[in-house]
């Protein structure tokens, strides 16, 4: 895996979430209430909404388009739908945040 600096903790608000975009797609980084740091796809299962842009609430985003609530610790969808996104780990070193993706590695092989 390839470790990217994605910016400080502080730049994302907490229960808000951030969007990067990578060579393997949108990624949204989401800060809990606790200061816990999540990444996963930036597209709910259900219909391709921006999760990025959904509430955080708990461990959880709730998509801003049709209310799929999505646990940001496995990517799967909660509840009675059925559904998920891949997550993205995330490393916090002092607060610098970084997150570890597989397709840059590849590409260097």
């Amino acid at each position: 895996m390839t470790w990217i600096t994605i910016g400080h903790i502080d730049e994302i608000p907490l229960r808000g979430a951030r969007c990067v975009k990578t060579p393997e797609g949108k990624i949204a980084v989401f800060r809990t209430a606790e200061n816990e740091v999540f990444a996963i796809e930036d597209h709910c299962p259900h219909k391709g909404g921006p999760l990025s842009q959904g509430i955080v609430h708990g461990k959880a985003v709730t998509c801003p388009l049709h209310n799929w609530v999505i646990s940001l610790e496995t990517g799967r969808a909660l509840g009675a739908d059925e559904g998920e996104v891949r997550t993205i780990p995330v490393r916090n070193d002092g607060g610098m945040l970084s997150i570890a993706l597989e397709s840059l590695m590849m590409a260097a092989e």
